[in-house]
């Protein structure tokens, strides 16, 4: 790694070579003074977004997206319209607005959304929340039965993910000590789930495995599965496939249709930069939306609809009835068909505000250059670690996430040596560095494409230099032993049931 102004010159070029450098400017990046600030509007701030401040280096688009310059605008619209046009916002197509009548606010986003889960238009829908999707998809897909009734999960799937399948199991009167299976780490010491060991664990459990619900992305590692090759596997034994797409839609290029997914559900505060607690979505494969309209049997008879059971609710039901008060259930082809409530009209506004930046690009063309950005910041805290062991005798850290490109998104989570992670989150804070932890030892630095630079992960480096050297400093002065189990030159990771 280059150190000081060579190092900051080296990764400047980077990022002219690499290019998508423009795609920054469409995003408001706090500055320093910003995030110490205890108010929400800055004095010194620019309306468009460019202050008289350094910005910050914001590496933590995996838990929360920076907020597009669109944003503000559209949802000024979208306020407008409520303030002038009332209930007429439902239907009337407004001539100085970028946004669609409420009524399809779903509908419009629903094409650049499925570009970048890789899914036809109609088998995804913008609607509810993460969880609740799930929950809305495994009342549809998880119907077990004497002879198929477990659920094959992680063990340390997100908690949400972990509550929302035991609940499922439990409403069936089933047991989830025998109807859960949970899938581990099959090496003492790691973190990592192989694909051969996924496999194997399909394999053991399914003559009697109803549904496989995994991560795209492991929220903790930043592990990227092989989604189409494990699809294909559980599939073939005739277990339902779904997938949390929580960490993985808008980071790295899927193809939920070509793959044969059943089912997926997904946020978009995180990489798609909706805004916080934002509405989700969700992806249904076009089989299993189908729904067959049979006539009437005789003259003054409704007709009669054929299509996958699910919890139903009046979004669900076609436009054309949807108001007409009849309760007759006429549902939606494809994904639609399962919505419920009316969409949020704000949400789906800050939706449309950031697939019209994802529209300047592509998703390949992010995933390209994530695949350099994470590289860089690999190699760089490779030197770094080789650099500490060097001066103090000790890494002080180590990668957990996969060194294989293919299987790693744009996270790489960092576990710090014991005792080191309040004293480097405070030093790392003070620099105007944003990422997040996971206690008890894990920082997850995760440069998103769309606006992060070469040159924010230089300026991380170069905190996390200081703020390791100050922790283990400090760590001295106290008295405490910094050192560490070594397991195939790396020190041993917490076990899973460590882990908060």
């Amino acid at each position: 790694m280059k150190a000081g102004q060579a190092g900051l010159d080296h990764a400047r070029k980077l990022d002219q070579e690499h290019g998508l450098l423009h795609l920054r400017d469409n995003f408001h990046i706090p500055t320093k003074a910003e995030l110490s600030r205890k108010t929400a509007k800055a004095p010194d701030r620019q309306q468009n977004g460019n202050g008289n401040d350094e910005p910050s280096i914001y590496l933590c688009g995996n838990s929360l997206g920076l907020q597009p310059h669109l944003t503000k605008k559209y949802f000024q619209q979208y306020l407008d319209t409520w303030a002038t046009k009332g209930v007429y916002g439902h239907f009337t197509d407004m001539e100085d607005t970028d946004l669609v009548p409420w009524l399809h606010v779903d509908d419009d986003c629903k094409p650049e959304m499925a570009k970048i889960v890789g899914a036809l238009p109609d088998e995804v829908a913008i609607m509810q929340t993460l969880t609740a999707n799930l929950h809305l998809m495994m009342a549809s897909f998880y119907r077990p039965t004497k002879e198929r009734f477990k659920i094959i999960i992680e063990r340390k799937a997100f908690p949400s993910d972990h509550y929302a399948v035991e609940s499922h199991i439990a409403h069936h009167n089933l047991d989830p000590a025998t109807s859960m299976i949970l899938i581990a780490p099959p090496k003492s010491g790691s973190l990592l789930l192989t694909t051969a060991h996924i496999l194997s664990t399909i394999d053991k459990h399914a003559t009697d495995t109803a549904l496989l619900l995994l991560p795209g992305i492991q929220f903790y590692t930043g592990q990227y599965f092989d989604m189409k090759r494990i699809t294909a596997h559980a599939q073939s034994k005739g277990i339902i496939v779904g997938w949390d797409l929580a960490h993985a839609v808008g980071n790295v290029p899927m193809q939920l249709h070509d793959w044969n997914v059943d089912f997926a559900a997904w946020c978009t505060y995180k990489y798609l930069n909706c805004g916080p607690g934002s509405i989700g979505g969700c992806f249904v494969h076009e089989r299993h939306g189908e729904v067959t309209e049979n006539p009437p049997s005789q003259e003054g008879e409704e007709p009669t609809f054929e299509y996958r059971p699910r919890l139903s609710g009046w979004w669900g039901s076609s436009k054309t009835s949807r108001f007409a008060m009849t309760n007759r259930f006429h549902p939606i082809p494809g994904a639609g068909g399962f919505q419920l409530s009316n969409t949020s009209v704000a949400d789906s506004t800050a939706v449309k505000a950031s697939l019209d930046v994802f529209k300047q690009t592509s998703i390949e063309a992010l995933r390209e250059k994530s695949l350099k950005l994470t590289k860089y910041l690999e190699e760089s805290l490779d030197a770094l670690a080789q650099e500490m062991r060097d001066s103090v005798g000790r890494e002080c850290f180590s990668q957990i996430t996969p060194r294989e490109a293919e299987q790693r998104g744009a996270q790489i989570s960092v576990l710090l040596d014991e005792g080191l992670l309040d004293h480097v989150m405070e030093a790392l804070e003070k620099e105007g560095v944003v990422l997040d932890e996971r206690k008890p030892d894990v920082i997850r630095v995760a440069p998103a494409p769309l606006y992060n630079t070469f040159e924010d992960v230089f300026r991380f480096i170069e905190a996390f230099r200081v703020a390791l050297r100050g922790a283990e400093g400090d760590g001295k002065k106290r008295g405490e032993n910094l050192g560490s189990v070594m397991v195939d030159g790396g020190r041993e990771a917490k076990g899973w049931s460590e882990i908060k």
